[in-house]
């Protein structure tokens, strides 16, 4: 049996990836001679694929289909990584909070990161609202092209972990697939990573806001103010 990397039989294979079809590959080991001594390209691919003809020991046709189709997934999931960023290509020069998350848009989508964002800004009403936001979750659940293509603004909800309304007074909190909310605490509003269970303090006067976790305070005209706590996720090996 050929040696595995002989045959080359990773993800992205090119044993079969510059083939179109079986046929295109069992050709490809057929010489001239070979044609003009047998005078049928059936007959030399039948001799190919018996390994009579070609170096090596040939592949067969279930083989050759089952690496096209994980080449093929490969080659999908290689561009679905790049395509699938909603911040892929766009322009964000001028708008430091935009690009603060297309910088950490892959991370969160991977686990790597789970992001939280607290924002206080200005409503449609001009009204003062503020929250934190599961930006992992958010990415999940809403298409981020309009925010990034500056065609809609990215303000907290009455969804998100937490939500205050100023004027009106409306306050909520709610727990997402990654983080529990504490808010009945001494130490004033936190949040607690479901994966790792580290709590994140966001109270500003503590000078870590908790283990594995980074707080960014982000300059920028989009939003009255505008923090991000980056809380590293680890992984078990």
């Amino acid at each position: 049996m050929a040696d595995d990397n002989e045959l080359g039989n990773g993800p992205g294979d090119s044993t079969v990836t510059e083939f179109a079809c079986y046929e295109d590959y069992l050709d490809s080991q057929i010489t001239p001679i070979d044609l003009y001594y047998l005078e049928d390209k059936e007959l030399a691919r039948q001799l190919v694929e018996l390994g009579y003809r070609g170096s090596g020991e040939p592949l067969k046709r279930e083989e050759f289909e089952a690496r096209k189709k994980a080449a093929e997934s490969f080659r999908l999931s290689k561009r679905l990584t790049t395509n699938v960023l909603a911040s892929f290509g766009k322009d964000l020069e001028g708008h430091p909070f935009l690009k603060a998350l297309a910088e950490r848009e892959e991370a969160n989508r991977s686990g790597k990161l789970t992001s939280i964002i607290f924002i206080r800004t200005k409503n449609s009403k001009n009204q003062e609202i503020s929250g934190y936001i599961d930006y992992s979750h958010r990415l999940k659940i809403e298409n981020f092209e309009n925010y990034f293509n500056k065609t809609k603004q990215f303000l907290p909800k009455p969804s998100d972990m937490s939500f205050y309304n100023w004027e009106t007074q409306t306050c909520t909190s709610n727990a997402t697939p990654n983080f529990q909310v504490i808010a009945d605490n001494e130490s004033g509003l936190l949040f607690k990573n479901k994966r790792d269970r580290k709590i994140i303090n966001v109270d500003p006067a503590e000078e870590r806001p908790g283990d594995n976790t980074s707080r960014t305070q982000i300059e920028t005209h989009e939003h009255i103010q505008v923090v991000i706590f980056d809380h590293l996720t680890r992984r078990k090996s």
